[in-house]
């Protein structure tokens, strides 16, 4: 990457995207400058390069020899990046005007600070939160994420009920400022998951490493994203598979065994509703998942060992919804964040257990 004087680096990693890159990419550029722009591309096959040389002539562009997924699409890129921090950005995102401001603000406050990202809206239907991050993810003592203004398929609109910058468990994947030290020191993404639940496995290293993740909603985007309507049965076992290893990765192991059991049977309970649902295919990406995890377990563990002993490390409860949070969801009816009756004052401190 060519040097700048810029403390930020907007990446925006493409797969065949040419059409939200049509639709977006000249306001990412308007609404982000100064600062740099940066295009990696993930071995597309729709034209987009090809695009992008001809529309951008002037923005730097990155090509990616295969398509490595998310997690290892961003390792690559991310090597060449020279900021000290980089927004990480979907294609599919609309941007608003200084959109960066309050996130470097952020991020120059303190140094403990691993990743922050701004408040998530429908880029669709504007006045509610996205399915992809909301206003900043959470997750329970047993790996189940969910988020602020979003649990599972309930999404709440945006009445200011999130509007103060707030710590948060992870932030999300489709709009995610990294602070480059932290990210190199956790390792970056597992190149190994490809793609989904990389970033809740990245901010619960930082946090094992006693960084901070913030939602900073004084910066705004809106997401096109997918939610519920673009699951396919590869996501279902990429996201089952994944959940998992996170889980076992990262998690303090005095109780992992009883919770990995625990996630183990409600994880066959999904199956069999998939398949109860007419969707077969998805319950076998379910089971094929879980044999991808025991797969794993030999490798996992090395991966848990060698961030146990970096300088540091602790096992962090911190921010972590003691409770089901599929208990509370569907047998309690607890639909919003508010109704959780949960606010972990540690949490809103930036403390670590």
């Amino acid at each position: 990457m060519t040097k700048s004087t810029s403390r930020i680096a907007v990446v925006i990693l493409n797969f065949n995207g040419k059409h939200f890159l049509e639709t977006f990419l000249a306001g990412v550029i308007e609404d982000s400058y100064p600062h740099p722009v940066v295009i990696a591309d993930n071995n597309s096959t729709d034209g987009s390069v090809a695009w992008i040389k001809q529309h951008y002539p002037a923005i730097e562009l990155i090509s990616i020899p295969e398509n490595k997924g998310y997690a290892g699409g961003y390792n690559f890129v991310l090597e060449h990046i020279t900021t000290p921090y980089a927004l990480l950005l979907n294609n599919d995102v609309e941007t608003t005007l200084g959109w960066l401001v309050p996130l470097i603000e952020e991020l120059d406050k303190d140094p403990t600070i691993g990743a922050c990202q701004p408040k998530l809206l429908d880029q669709r239907n504007r006045n509610h939160f996205e399915y992809a991050g909301a206003a900043g993810g959470y997750i329970d003592y047993l790996g189940y994420p969910f988020c602020k203004g979003r649990i599972f398929t309930s999404i709440e609109s945006d009445e200011t009920q999130f509007n103060s910058v707030s710590d948060i468990f992870w932030a999300s994947g489709a709009a995610m400022c990294v602070r480059m030290e932290a990210f190199k020191r956790a390792g970056g993404f597992d190149p190994d998951y490809f793609a989904h639940m990389e970033e809740i496995d990245l901010c619960w290293r930082m946090k094992n490493l006693g960084y901070r993740i913030l939602s900073v909603p004084d910066s705004c985007v809106y997401h096109v994203g997918g939610g519920t309507l673009s699951i396919s049965p590869k996501k279902t076992y990429l996201n089952f598979r994944n959940n998992l290893s996170t889980l076992f990765k990262n998690d303090k192991g005095s109780t992992l065994i009883f919770k990995l059991a625990y996630r183990l049977v409600l994880d066959g309970v999904a199956g069999l509703k998939f398949l109860f649902e007419g969707q077969a295919l998805h319950c076998f990406a379910v089971i094929k998942a879980h044999f991808s995890f025991y797969a794993w377990l030999p490798k996992l563990i090395q991966k848990r060992r060698q961030m146990s002993r970096l300088s540091n490390f602790r096992y962090t409860t911190t921010g972590i919804y003691p409770k089901a949070i599929v208990w509370s969801y569907f047998i309690q009816k607890k639909k919003t964040f508010k109704l959780l009756h949960w606010q972990s004052h540690q949490l809103e401190k930036g403390q670590s257990n």
